[in-house]
């Protein structure tokens, strides 16, 4: 099931509605969770039975006590990036991002939806387009100052509760300022940004993309998440390219 509504009008104030995707050429819409009433195309079959332990539900060891900014690596089939999570700002999203890392939630997943001249949308699917387990929606931190400017991650959620972000994330292609607007109660949470590797979102923003069951936007080819990683700060420093280097860690 993927993460889909659509806007009703094309990157001005305006009403979000949760009807299927519209047809031909159509405005940006923002990056959402899919129903939980959308019908699969199959059953689902469990091999077998494993611990209830839900990768959003873990946290991270007093990452709000201990550190401003968060580094992670993702290795992706398309090449490395590096992000830095606001963890002053975005605690809550930082924390829950984190959790999926650490519990390697993210290993095999793809980027699903790639609308060039938008966004890329990920953490949710393996390559068959089959859904990965999530944790419990997280509270909405739209108003924390960070904008959805181009090089930005923030949380995918469903159009219509705010409060639904759960493993689904996506990473701004340009600046889009009207995701930061309320529309049903509230705009989409940035949580951090992508400090290097934009050489690499570029290239996801340019592969051909087709309609997959009930997904749109879909890559021919999968564009996977191999692994995802923390990093320290150093660690950090001396993958991000020169004059792009992550940020210092907050004044306390």
């Amino acid at each position: 099931m993927n993460k889909l509504f659509a806007f009703a009008a094309a990157l001005v104030v305006s009403a979000v509605t949760t009807s299927a995707l519209a047809q031909g050429t159509k405005p940006a819409e923002p990056p959402v969770q899919p129903p939980a009433t959308q019908p699969e195309s199959k059953p689902e079959t469990k091999p077998e039975a494993k611990p209830e332990t839900k990768p959003g539900d873990i946290k991270p060891a007093d990452a709000k006590k201990t550190e401003d900014r968060v580094y992670v690596q993702l290795s992706t089939s398309m090449g490395d990036l590096v992000i830095e999570l606001d963890n002053a700002k975005a605690p809550i999203s930082t924390e829950n991002f984190l959790g999926y890392v650490e519990k390697g939630a993210y290993d095999g997943t793809i980027f699903h939806r790639v609308i060039k001249g938008f966004m890329i949308q990920g953490g949710g699917f393996d390559a068959t387009m089959k859904e990965r387990d999530k944790g419990k929606g997280i509270k909405n931190e739209w108003k924390n100052g960070l904008s959805n400017k181009r090089g930005t991650i923030a949380m995918a959620r469903l159009g219509n509760q705010p409060d639904s972000g759960s493993n689904q994330f996506f990473i701004n292609t340009k600046d889009n300022a009207f995701l930061d607007q309320p529309r049903d109660g509230a705009g989409y949470a940035v949580f951090g940004r992508v400090v290097s590797g934009m050489d690499v979102i570029d290239k996801i923003e340019g592969v051909k993309t087709t309609t997959k069951g009930f997904h749109a936007d879909v890559p021919v080819e999968a564009v996977t998440i191999n692994s995802a990683k923390k990093l320290s700060a150093e660690e950090a420093a001396k993958l991000a390219p020169a004059g792009a280097k992550p940020s210092e860690p907050a004044k306390k």
